[in-house]
């Protein structure tokens, strides 16, 4: 998916910094029988030391995992760590809590610290929260990254005007693939979520852990999907938040995205144009539109430029704008900024939230592709993908082209991945909490529901029109939500059981954000 990539835009996690020695090689605190206990293979105790994010104190380290699985005393890689250790008396503490924001590509190391401070203090308290960069990303080593400068300056319009246009879109992903097997081409076959899966068990070890909780949104869901198919004795309790379609994976369920975010830009502009007598941008969703797209069309012959030359073509103000598709909070500080630009030119905040929300991240892009292209053999023929996405244009413009391009390399990726996706298995599996919005564009409604009865121990809250992409621990908050979320990780209380695949429990959306000025 463009540009966040399904990581949730809400917690959104950046890399742990070190703030200290090595002070700590203690065990995760709550903590269960020696390694040997708990799986194969012998763990080395974990040395943690002081570290902050974001004003957060916490703890890291790192961790050595094979590179392939299937040869375990081969290459090794590592992966960084962070903990918030539990504080409540070691009667009470409900061992470790794995937390992931999404991606593929998403660093989860701050994503420890936002899930302490924003779950019930009581609660956080129970765990020792484990957040992870999974393999390749940001602080684990090495990190991935194929063509460093493939973000830079203003790129060519997603959308082609011409045969020759798409040709150079087209032979700019085989580029990146190319590129991507000469700089790691020893990595690329052991980048797939089933290898993560695995990271994750091998943390649970290192841990100490006979079995893990686990947390997690977006993509996320999709390894705890996947861990739970190949370890389900190993999970205790487990929260899927904005949930993938595991049978679409990947190629059709990009392709559901772009209908669901046509859904969502149109419910930005329609909003807009409630509030016309702000923003000056039309009164209608159609007014609203139409503005939209015009400035997009001065921006392909007049981007705007940064310190550095051309920054914002029609390409970085896609990728703005989408954010709003993940997280409805941002739609004040996106129409303020268009309404700017289109009154008087004046781009001040534009570039404030490109900069904010739609500036990319190439290692995260890096990732993302490498672990897509990798979980299923995508289409390799480039007419295929050319009809598809012309077919997806018609009904559903904002984003077919852009998600298209986003996931191009896939179509030329060294590594080729099974004819199918993996097979996700419920059986033997705890009670699992899933939290789901109706019009999340990122992970559809649809998608969510079928994972959901491929899963028969779930249970499943449904936030009725809720269209951001992540309905757990965000600003702000939907207190609905976060009281089924807390009380499951408390005490494994899950909503009634309903029949196979049916919704659980409902929460409302929360209100329409309001104009900032």
């Amino acid at each position: 998916m463009t540009s966040a990539a399904c990581t949730v835009i809400a917690l959104t996690a950046a890399a742990c910094s070190s703030a200290g020695p090595a002070a700590d090689s203690s065990p995760s605190a709550g903590s269960a029988p020696s390694a040997g206990a708990v799986g194969a293979g012998t763990a080395t105790p974990l040395r943690w030391h002081s570290c902050s994010q974001q004003g957060t104190q916490m703890q890291c380290s790192s961790l050595q995992v094979p590179l392939d699985y299937s040869h375990r005393g081969g290459r090794k890689i590592t992966l960084a760590l962070s903990r918030v250790q539990a504080t409540a008396p070691p009667s009470q503490r409900q061992g470790v809590l794995l937390v992931n924001p999404g991606g593929p590509g998403g660093s989860g190391l701050s994503l420890a610290g936002d899930v302490a401070e924003s779950l019930d203090p009581k609660v956080a308290s129970e765990y020792d929260i484990i957040g992870f960069d999974p393999r390749g990303v940001g602080s684990s080593t090495p990190a991935l990254h194929c063509e460093p400068g493939f973000f830079s300056g203003v790129r060519p319009d997603y959308i082609p005007a011409s045969q020759a246009a798409e040709q150079v879109m087209e032979n700019r992903a085989k580029t990146y693939a190319t590129d991507c097997e000469k700089s790691f081409g020893w990595l690329l076959p052991y980048m797939t979520t089933e290898d993560v899966a695995r990271d994750m068990d091998s943390i649970r070890v290192a841990l100490g852990q006979q079995k893990i909780n686990y947390f997690a949104y977006s993509y996320g869901t999709y390894i705890g999907q996947v861990y739970a198919t190949l370890f389900p004795d190993r999970i205790r309790r487990m929260v899927l938040d904005s949930t993938v379609g595991p049978a679409g994976v990947w190629y059709t369920d990009n392709i559901d995205q772009d209908y669901a975010f046509q859904g969502r830009m149109d419910a930005f502009f329609a909003w807009v144009a409630r509030y016309d007598s702000t923003y000056h941008l039309g009164s209608t969703q159609a007014q609203v539109q139409q503005a939209w797209y015009r400035v997009r069309a001065r921006l392909e012959t007049h981007p705007i430029s940064g310190p550095s030359g051309p920054m914002i073509g029609p390409d970085e103000y896609d990728d703005t704008f989408l954010q709003g598709g993940y997280e409805d909070s941002l739609w004040p500080g996106l129409a303020a900024a268009l309404a700017a630009y289109n009154q008087t030119g004046a781009t001040k905040q534009i570039v404030g939230q490109f900069e904010l929300y739609g500036a990319q991240n190439e290692n995260q892009f890096a990732v993302y592709n490498a672990v897509q292209c990798s979980d299923v053999n995508w289409p390799r023929n480039w007419a295929k993908w050319n009809s598809d996405t012309r077919r997806v244009y018609r009904t559903a413009p904002f984003e077919a082209w852009d998600n298209a391009w986003f996931n191009a390399a896939c179509a030329f990726w060294p590594v080729k991945g099974p004819a199918q996706p993996l097979q996700i298995k419920g059986a033997g599996l705890p009670g699992i909490l899933m939290l789901q919005g109706t019009l999340d564009p990122a992970t559809p409604y649809a998608g969510a529901m079928d994972a959901h009865r491929l899963l028969p121990s779930s249970r499943i809250v449904v936030v009725e029109g809720g269209g951001n992409h992540g309905q757990s621990l965000a600003f702000p908050p939907n207190t609905c939500v976060n009281g089924y979320l807390n009380r499951y990780l408390d005490t494994g209380r899950l909503p009634a059981a309903g029949g196979s695949g049916a919704v659980n429990a409902t929460c409302p959306a929360l209100a329409d954000p309001t104009p900032s000025g």
